[in-house]
């Protein structure tokens, strides 16, 4: 079993249409053959809610915060004991704000996948995540 940290991105692949959507789809499933832990943040569950916020869809708002709240996946809150995690990753200039966010949430819950579709970010090196891969990379 291993710990996989979808970046928001992905959520919004498997939840809306994407050309990426059954890649990410795809994913979420060999992970689910094989006793994989889905992992994200609360930062997540925000962005994939100003889209159905915007359309003021409270039905949309009120079924990703159930599923947020579900045991299907592990949510990270970014904390105080994230804080530390994310002022060195932002030692990095070239790591965008949000970005650091989800790798310091990643970090803290001792990841072994971080999947993204942000190819910048997979030359990068996260003490606390073992492999940071795009999406059109990932073997499982």
């Amino acid at each position: 079993m291993s710990r996989i940290f979808f970046d928001s991105n992905l959520f919004v692949y498997m939840l809306e249409k994407s050309p990426f959507s059954s890649a990410a789809r795809a994913l979420r499933l060999r992970m689910l053959e094989r006793g994989d832990q889905l992992i994200t943040s609360t930062f997540t569950l925000g962005e994939i809610l100003v889209r159905p916020m915007s359309l003021a869809r409270v039905d949309i708002v009120d079924h990703y915060q159930r599923l947020f709240r579900s045991a299907r996946f592990n949510v990270v809150a970014f904390d105080f004991e994230c804080g530390p995690i994310y002022g060195r990753i932002r030692q990095d200039r070239s790591i965008k704000p949000a970005d650091a966010i989800q790798l310091a949430c990643a970090a803290r819950a001792q990841c072994d996948l971080f999947v993204t579709n942000d190819d910048r970010l997979s030359r990068k090196v996260i003490p606390g995540i073992h492999f940071i891969v795009p999406l059109d990379r990932v073997y499982l």
